[in-house]
C-alpha cells in the first residue's frame, strides 16, 4: 500500500511542476504538518523503501527534488517530523535535495550534510 501511494505522490508531484512554479511547490510542503499518528520504529525504513521502490517503477527518472517531495510527504502523514532541505556546492555548482530526521540525511548514499551547504529547510 505505501509503494502505491509513493508512486501516486511521484506522479501528482509531475503535475504539479508541470503547471506550478517552484514557488508553490515550496509553500506545499513547508505549509505540510506531521501527523499526530504514533509511529512505529521501523517507518522510516519503510517509507524509503516504499519511496526507492516506486522510483524503480515510475516511468520516468525521479530526481533528487521529487524523491525529497515524496519522502516527506509520507513521512509527515505517518508521523515523523521530516524536513526536506535544499543545499548546494559552489565549484563545481550543483544543487541538491535530500530529507532529513532529527539533523540526519536519510536514504542517501554519501554524507550530503558535508558536501552541501543548506540553502534552507521546508
Amino acid at each position: 500500500m505505501l509503494f502505491f501511494r509513493a508512486l501516486f505522490t511521484l506522479f501528482a508531484y509531475d503535475v504539479l511542476s508541470a503547471f506550478c512554479r517552484f514557488e508553490t511547490i515550496y509553500s506545499m510542503v513547508k505549509s505540510w504538518t506531521v501527523a499526530p499518528a504514533p509511529s512505529g520504529q521501523d517507518t522510516i525504513n519503510r517509507v524509503c523503501m516504499a519511496v526507492n521502490y516506486a522510483c524503480i517503477w515510475y516511468p520516468k527518472q525521479a530526481l533528487c527534488l521529487q524523491r525529497s517531495f515524496v519522502t516527506t510527504h509520507l513521512l509527515r502523514k505517518r508521523g515523523i517530523a521530516a524536513d526536506m532541505v535544499l543545499g548546494a556546492q559552489k565549484l563545481p555548482f550543483k544543487a541538491h535535495a535530500w530529507v532529513e530526521v532529527n539533523g540526519q540525511a536519510i536514504n542517501e548514499r554519501s554524507n550530503v550534510q558535508a558536501t552541501y551547504a543548506v540553502w534552507d529547510r521546508c
